[in-house]
């Protein structure tokens, strides 16, 4: 009777801490989304599992803010301490107006920038940022190469909902619950795409079937929350 107690106090407490987390916007995993392998990629309150851009420390720009991952300075991209191959992520993104940021994968650390391997889920203004008047630019988009089928952004100051898989060569892009992007990576429209973009002269782009995810600093203060990873 005793150990049923304890059980009982124990699965309470449990409920309890989940909840209050929830209530002061802190990420929190389901029991069923840790059962099926999501992993949290942010704690809320600390940069722990992120770093720079070949740097060991997270730039200075960056901060954990009741719940939110802010970009409010520079000091260059946001990036994982963890690699991942085929993987399922999600996260929330709110971005401020004339706002730029985006999330690169399969980044390798071997070249000047991020993005130079790593394809980008375009984070955008789009009813006032230049790049918003170009649907392959826009928010979204695989950077250049693919343009979403319908804006699905919401209006600044807004959280968006934002889902990346990848799993083998097969890309998507969501956004707000619908796929806004799909590709092939190596297809002969693939080829096509990013050899008419400015990633055609750079040959490293995109052929990285592991490495990290990084949040690009690009001058705008955006915000990120409730980022998640299962790998696949």
């Amino acid at each position: 009777m005793r150990t049923l107690l304890i059980a009982a106090v124990l699965m309470a407490s449990s409920a309890f801490a989940m909840r209050m987390a929830a209530e002061q916007g802190m990420p929190t995993l389901t029991d069923a989304e840790k059962a099926a392998g999501w992993k949290l990629m942010f704690d809320g309150k600390s940069l722990a599992g992120w770093r720079g851009y070949k740097e060991e420390k997270a730039p200075g720009g960056w901060r954990a803010f009741n719940g939110d991952l802010v970009r409010l300075g520079g000091g260059g991209d946001l990036m994982t301490v963890e690699q991942y191959g085929d993987f399922d992520m999600r996260f929330e993104w709110k971005i401020t107006e004339y706002g730029n940021s985006g999330v690169i994968y399969h980044i390798a650390t071997t070249e000047p920038y991020p993005w130079h391997t790593g394809p980008e889920y375009q984070i955008l203004d789009n009813a006032h940022h230049p790049d918003g008047q170009n649907a392959i630019t826009s928010a979204g988009s695989n950077y250049a190469v693919n343009e979403p089928v319908k804006d699905m952004s919401k209006p600044v100051g807004q959280w968006n909902e934002g889902r990346i898989i990848a799993k083998g060569n097969h890309v998507e892009h969501w956004l707000n619950g619908v796929k806004v992007v799909e590709y092939e990576v190596g297809s002969a429209d693939w080829q096509k795409r990013v050899q008419a973009s400015k990633f055609g002269k750079i040959p490293p782009y995109g052929t990285v079937k592991r490495g990290y995810i990084a949040l690009q600093e690009h001058e705008s203060v955006v915000s990120y929350r409730n980022l998640k990873i299962k790998p696949l």
